[in-house]
């Protein structure tokens, strides 16, 4: 009886949980650069006293779906999408380099070159200034041109575009931004980028609300084995008591 008690509740445990991330990639599904979250489950026997007979389910986050979203051709000097494998450099709140897929640039106040949500894009040697009312450029390379009023365009930095290695795999922040586990990654001089143009999400909205529906039936059966469970183990109590 007890078997049956321990499957189901971790059965229902690992669907609200498969809920949860599905839920947070869908919430995502318009995040420009959005890498979807994968989960796995493994099973962990339950320790006490006697053999070890009993096994939960417990969540396993594996990384993420490092497959490309779609390109939506913007027209905006400001917008790249980086091509491959290929991830930019940005300084995060608390100081670290960290990487997005995110390409939505723009200049603040003090001419910092920064992304929407105020973040400072790196380049090669830090920060990148743009001078007072410049037209900016951004190469293939990521190189940056910035052409002030009746001057020639001049060159104020090159984007700081990293390549992960096939077998290194990032991870992902609570700020939703990425980093290495051994420290900040070099600059990759053959990353491209695609300048006048946003990658979306690679969330597939279709597949991910199919998904959600059959991890809620999941969680439906494994509560109606639950109380299979109880009824049974209350009809093994009256006829122990008659006994």
């Amino acid at each position: 009886m007890d078997r049956m008690i321990y499957l189901s509740m971790a059965g229902a445990k690992a669907a609200m949980q498969r809920q949860d991330v599905l839920s947070h990639n869908l919430a995502n599904v318009t995040t420009n650069g959005f890498r979807a979250e994968l989960q796995a489950f493994r099973a962990v026997p339950v320790r006490g006293d006697g053999a070890s007979t009993r096994a939960f389910a417990l969540e396993t986050t594996i990384g993420y779906n490092d497959a490309p979203g779609p390109l939506t051709p913007t027209g905006r000097n400001l917008d790249v999408a980086m091509q491959g494998k290929a991830w930019l450099a940005v300084q995060a709140n608390d100081g670290t380099e960290a990487y997005t897929r995110a390409g939505s640039l723009d200049v603040n106040a003090e001419g910092l070159l920064v992304m929407r949500n105020g973040m400072p894009v790196l380049g090669d040697g830090g920060p990148i200034n743009i001078p007072p009312n410049s037209t900016v450029e951004i190469g293939s390379d990521g190189t940056i041109s910035a052409k002030a009023p009746n001057q020639r365009p001049t060159t104020v930095g090159r984007l700081k575009l990293v390549t992960p290695e096939a077998t290194q795999q990032l991870t992902r922040g609570d700020d939703g931004l990425f980093r290495a586990a051994d420290g900040d990654l070099p600059a990759d001089p053959a990353a491209r980028l695609q300048d006048g143009a946003l990658e979306g999400s690679n969330v597939s909205p279709v597949e991910t609300m199919v998904a959600m529906i059959a991890a809620g039936r999941q969680f439906e059966q494994q509560m109606k084995l639950l109380q299979i469970a109880q009824t049974q183990g209350q009809q093994s109590a009256k006829l122990l008591g008659n006994t």
